[in-house]
């Protein structure tokens, strides 16, 4: 689950755009769902499924969609942000460091339900 979440947020901002669009759900739902599976990284260390080395990275990731989520002036959380915006932008390159520490693959991007 923290694979595919990471997964998501390296892809490029037009391949997150049509999988948002492809599921109906806003831009912020990329990060929720980071949040949600990365609750999970300690115990997946613990567990030996994942590398200690990572969790830095995982962090930072936390700490950017944070950050984003408390600036109110802009609007980082649309389909056109997530292009230009630089806290996308750095979210992308630190999940990418983390696919590759791990052995992963960036695509295809993962399938979701949807409960509403």
């Amino acid at each position: 689950m923290l694979i595919q979440a990471v997964v998501v947020v390296t892809a490029p901002a037009s391949d997150q755009v049509a999988w948002l669009a492809k599921y109906d759900v806003p831009p912020d739902e990329i990060a929720l769902g980071f949040d949600d599976a990365f609750r999970l990284a300690g115990r997946l260390v613990d567990e030996g499924q994942l590398s200690r080395d990572v969790l830095p990275s995982l962090q930072m990731i936390d700490e950017v969609f944070s950050e984003m989520s408390q600036d109110t002036d802009v609007d980082r959380w649309t389909s056109e942000a997530m292009a230009t915006d630089v806290g996308w932008g750095r979210a992308r390159q630190l999940a990418q460091e983390i696919l590759t520490a791990e052995g992963g693959e960036s695509s295809p991007l993962p399938g979701i339900r949807i409960v509403r």
